[in-house]
């Protein structure tokens, strides 16, 4: 329940100045598919996400928050910076990763790179590519290599007239772990948003959908895991 199509929709909302901003509520399905390796999986997640583009770029977080029936489990952010003094599709990009879970914090992560964006003319799909050196922090959990490396991708296509939305993004990173020294994930989600249906109230935000985490060597996990949940979000 992360980034998801902010860094590629930079050149279109920075054209117009608009701000971005949205909550949203995910019922996770990972310890019912996994009863033994996800059994301590929180169940409701939430994600706010926060996009504001400027005279010098844009900057994109999101906080995600993890619940169980004692109180909140984890929280993890990400913040991102991208740098545009310029006409091309190209930005620099600046990012930091952190978080802690009911065991302990996670390993700080600062990465940089360049951007590559792309939106077709009327801003119904696009996407975007990032290359990045990735500095992991040592914590109790990371004993390895600080010197990585990551490959972002996101994109969003808006179809039936907005009324659906796809959107997603894939990350590819080396971080020794116990399985081996890449980890993947991707978040492709799924909306349906209601405000773009006749006798719906344009001001009535909400869009409902699912996201797929679909993940390799992740959180201490062999193999591929794919878990789907069932979300809302509301739209500022």
């Amino acid at each position: 329940m992360k980034k998801i199509t902010f860094i590629a929709l930079f050149l279109a909302l920075a054209s117009v100045a608009l701000m971005a901003q949205n909550v949203q509520l995910h019922y996770d399905f990972g310890r019912n598919i996994y009863n033994k390796e996800m059994s301590g999986r929180p169940q409701l997640t939430t994600t706010i996400e926060m996009f504001r583009p400027d005279s010098w770029g844009s900057t994109f977080f999101f906080v995600d928050m993890d619940y169980t029936k004692d109180g909140v489990a984890g929280a993890y952010w990400e913040i991102a910076r991208e740098l545009k003094f310029w006409e091309a599709p190209f930005s620099a990009h600046v990012e930091y990763n952190g978080g802690i879970t009911n065991a302990a914090s996670l390993s700080n992560c600062y990465l940089v790179g360049p951007t590559y964006t792309y939106n077709n003319p009327n801003f119904s799909k696009g996407f975007s590519l990032t290359a990045m050196y990735k500095f992991i922090q040592h914590s109790k959990f990371f004993n390895g290599d600080r010197n990585n490396f990551q490959l972002t991708g996101t994109w969003y296509v808006n179809f039936a007239d907005d009324k659906c939305s796809f959107t997603g993004f894939a990350d590819w990173w080396r971080e020794e772990n116990l399985h081996g020294n890449f980890i993947f994930m991707t978040e492709p989600q799924f909306w349906v948003n209601l405000n773009k249906f006749k006798r719906i109230n344009d001001k009535f935000n909400l869009s409902v959908g699912t996201e797929v985490e679909v993940t390799y060597n992740f959180a201490g996990n062999d193999g591929f895991y794919v878990v789907p949940t069932l979300a809302m979000k509301w739209s500022f």
